[in-house]
């Protein structure tokens, strides 16, 4: 059973990368930030009783089911606004996102020259605004994957999928982001 102090060390310890997956889903930061504090809320509220170790899959699961219930709210609410509304809705991606927004660095470290530092903030902008662009169960796989290191079982288990379709995701993002990356000159 988890102890209230091991269950808020355990969301300070996600919440950052949590916040960064529910933005690439839904590309708001107001709503990212809605998204992760709902999915912080329902774990402490109706799985805070589990063992530490329970705690990392179940807050995924959690995330993406309360991502999907973003979406099915908007779907909703567009469709209500669209019926209802005198005024005729704008294009909704006129808003400009700009990553470098939102980036906080994990580790500020001394060494290396500014320049340095530019280029990783720039290529680490060019890889997330590739991740972003992926289908969003590849974004997910991938993002629980190499992001969150959860292993496959794992990953199958928090999207609710087999390990084959958890391996196929992972495969076709690397593949994607690879020839996407290559294409703008950026080897890893």
């Amino acid at each position: 059973m988890a102890t209230d102090k091991e269950l808020s060390d355990f969301l300070e310890e996600v919440e950052r990368r949590a916040f960064k997956q529910a933005l690439y889903a839904v590309r708001k930061q107001e709503s990212a930030l809605d998204v992760v504090q709902d999915a912080m809320m329902k774990l402490a509220a109706s799985y805070g009783d589990r063992p530490p170790a329970e705690l990392p899959l179940l807050f995924q699961r959690i995330l993406q089911n309360t991502i999907r219930d973003y979406f099915r709210r908007e779907k909703v609410r567009n469709v209500w606004v669209s019926l209802f509304s005198s005024h005729s809705r704008g294009d909704d991606n006129s808003e400009e996102f700009d990553l470098l927004d939102t980036y906080v660095p994990e580790e500020s470290s001394g060494a290396g020259s500014s320049a340095d530092k530019i280029e990783r903030a720039q290529t680490l902008a060019l890889i997330e605004a590739e991740v972003q662009k992926l289908p969003g169960r590849q974004r997910e796989a991938f993002l629980m994957r190499y992001w969150q290191e959860l292993d496959i079982a794992e990953t199958a288990i928090a999207m609710g999928c087999s390990e084959g379709s958890v391996k196929t995701h992972c495969s076709r993002a690397t593949h994607a982001l690879a020839h996407a990356l290559k294409a703008k000159g950026i080897s890893l």
